[in-house]
């Protein structure tokens, strides 16, 4: 499995972040939230289906908005203010904007039919703008097609240099081919990606440095020898 791209929101005391992965089936949308406890929950949304969740995501705001201030002390009966469903494939997608005591927010939860696991997320009414704009961001840049991976891409490849590791991975969009060059240390992580174009002088310019490196550490070991020649002759010449 591939990571392809990462962002993560904060939304009042949880954390949100939207992984774009991807594996021999294709690509999908990771979605994951932290509490302020620490407990996780997840789903997995193939990309058509993040991007009909993203369309309504835009339709919850708009009725968010136009509803008056929270009734606390009596809510719906239910808590539901809206409810759509997405379906794809075989899972459900149940999204319902809920109020109580707390005030009100998005619940998703995601179905398997025969007994499959449940699992559901719960986006605060005032994130749902910008979780939408962060979905639309990923969605802009690797499509919303459930495509397969392009099965000649090279394989990924990874590096360690001390207490960092780099990782070299190759994926495609609708703008063509990339490679996203990760540096991950405890828990920073950032990226780069360059577009196949552009990995020719890419690689020219990391090769004149290195040639520039290598030189000067052949300069230093020679600067090194003759100083060491010199000061054995000067000891010999002492000695004598």
């Amino acid at each position: 499995e591939q990571e392809l791209a990462t962002r993560t929101l904060h939304i009042q005391s949880k954390r949100f972040y939207l992984d774009v992965k991807q594996n021999r089936r294709g690509r999908f949308i990771k979605v994951a939230e932290v509490g302020a406890g620490g407990k996780k929950s997840r789903l997995l949304l193939a990309m058509s289906s993040a991007a009909e969740f993203r369309d309504y995501l835009t339709d919850f705001t708009e009725h968010y908005a136009s509803l008056g201030p929270t009734n606390t002390e009596n809510p719906p009966e239910d808590g539901k203010l809206k409810s759509e469903l997405i379906v794809k494939d075989n899972r459900r997608y149940y999204l319902d904007l809920k109020e109580n005591q707390r005030g009100r927010f998005l619940r998703v939860s995601q179905t398997i039919p025969r007994g499959g696991p449940r699992s559901q997320i719960a986006i605060p009414a005032q994130g749902m703008i910008e979780f939408r704009d962060a979905l639309t961001e990923l969605l802009d840049e690797f499509g919303t097609d459930d495509q397969e991976p392009q099965s000649d891409l090279p394989e990924s490849r990874s590096m360690r240099v001390e207490n960092k590791m780099f990782y070299f991975d190759v994926g495609s969009n609708r703008r063509g081919v990339y490679m996203r060059i990760s540096e991950v240390r405890n828990n920073f992580r950032t990226a780069i990606t360059i577009p196949e174009r552009s990995w020719g002088r890419f690689r020219d310019i990391l090769s004149e440095f290195s040639d520039k490196s290598d030189k000067q550490e052949r300069s230093d070991r020679s600067d090194r020898s003759d100083r060491s020649d010199r000061s054995e002759r000067a000891e010999r010449q002492d000695s004598q």
